[in-house]
């Protein structure tokens, strides 16, 4: 018998735990990258239209690497991300009410960003929901 328990999601404790943090990473990361292409333009007018493209081919690697760090098995793929993008989601909605200018200064320009967001957390669920696979029997 396993000494490791399974919550009722079907990950360990350890890997919810570490999808959690993963997912505020991953979080950042986006904030860091907006707060540089933003200025920029890149969310504004024909360039936003390749910015949310982008984003999907860009996503990818983050996917496998959240399922590397977390020792995920390939049918736990989907259940992991969500946890991870969920995290990502509740600190966006966090910044976007309590601290908007970590984003910019107009709205326009917060909103840009908080959408740009949750773009990137459908594209994960979406590429995660591909790229899960069934229990190996």
């Amino acid at each position: 018998m396993s000494s490791v328990q399974i919550n009722r999601i079907g990950l360990t404790y350890g890997q919810t735990f570490l999808l959690i943090g993963l997912g505020a990473a991953l979080w950042f990361c986006a904030a860091i990258i907006l707060s540089v292409i933003a200025p920029m333009g890149a969310l504004e007018g024909s360039m936003r239209a390749v910015t949310y493209a982008l984003v999907i081919p860009g996503t990818v690697p983050f996917i496998f690497l959240v399922r590397k760090l977390a020792k995920l098995r390939p049918d736990q793929l989907f259940t992991g991300i969500g946890i991870a993008t969920t995290t990502a989601l509740i600190t966006d909605g966090i910044v976007i009410a309590y601290f908007p200018s970590v984003y910019g200064s107009t709205l326009p320009h917060i909103t840009n960003c908080a959408a740009i967001i949750l773009w990137g957390a459908g594209v994960g669920m979406l590429l995660a929901s591909i790229f899960n696979r069934g229990a190996e029997k």
